[in-house]
């Protein structure tokens, strides 16, 4: 069995009696100190082009993945405030980089979706030529969150961001969304699916997390709003 390195299982584990002793998974079950106040996560600005991107003086975040894999909700689910983030009901509605400042610590940008557009061509041509923009002249780029519908195989897409993210180095979690969805079994089985199919590098910091407003336990956010704090603080 691979080593699964910076798993997010508190929730899960503690809900699966059937769990695998033998698994190896660095759970992060500690709360020391948050130097982002995520309560104080704002709306920075929209960008339609790279010429409207802000200034590179903040670590900056990405939050990358498919369209309706959940990215507004994590955001909103990291503010705890459930407007902070619009919530699109159209698979690939979004169509510009959205800008939100993390408590004067960070920035986070959340890239439009891809694999899915209810755009037309044009349009959703747009969507490729921007993000693939975004990371060509975005040099300050500190860590990417690449989110995975964790209830399906991943896609061709999710495959290309994560040989792309491994080809040229930029430092990443994987965040496998809408664990709310299935068991904790199934959740472990999935992961363990995901760690066989994904080429994810050997120390890669990997999280199970829901974001769904009718899951107050909110499984895995805190251990994930800890481990970005743990690399602003870098």
């Amino acid at each position: 069995m691979r080593t699964l390195v910076g798993f997010s299982l508190n929730f899960w584990a503690k809900t699966d009696k059937k769990a695998d002793k033998n698994d190896k998974f660095d759970t992060l079950d500690r709360v020391i100190y948050m130097a982002i106040n995520y309560g104080k996560i704002r709306y920075l600005k929209t960008c339609a082009s790279t010429k409207d991107l802000p200034g590179e003086d903040l670590p900056e975040i990405v939050l990358a993945g498919r369209s309706n894999v959940g990215k507004s909700s994590l955001v909103n689910a990291l503010g705890g405030n459930k407007k902070l983030a619009r919530v699109s009901q159209t698979p690939g509605k979004t169509q510009q980089i959205i800008y939100f400042d993390m408590d004067s610590q960070a920035i986070l940008a959340d890239l439009p979706g891809y694999g899915f557009s209810k755009a037309s061509k044009d349009k959703s041509k747009g969507f490729s030529e921007l993000c693939d923009n975004y990371f060509r002249v975005r040099k300050g780029i500190d860590l990417v969150l690449l989110l995975i519908d964790i209830r399906h195989e991943p896609s061709k897409d999710d495959i290309g961001m994560l040989n792309y993210l491994n080809s040229v180095g930029l430092p990443y979690f994987l965040v496998f969304t809408k664990c709310d969805k299935l068991s904790a079994q199934q959740v472990r089985k999935q992961l363990q699916m995901m760690s066989n199919s994904l080429d994810f590098a050997e120390d890669a910091r990997v999280f199970a997390v829901s974001s769904s407003e009718t899951n107050p336990q909110k499984s895995g956010i805190n251990d994930l709003k800890q481990a970005l704090s743990d690399e602003v603080c870098k």
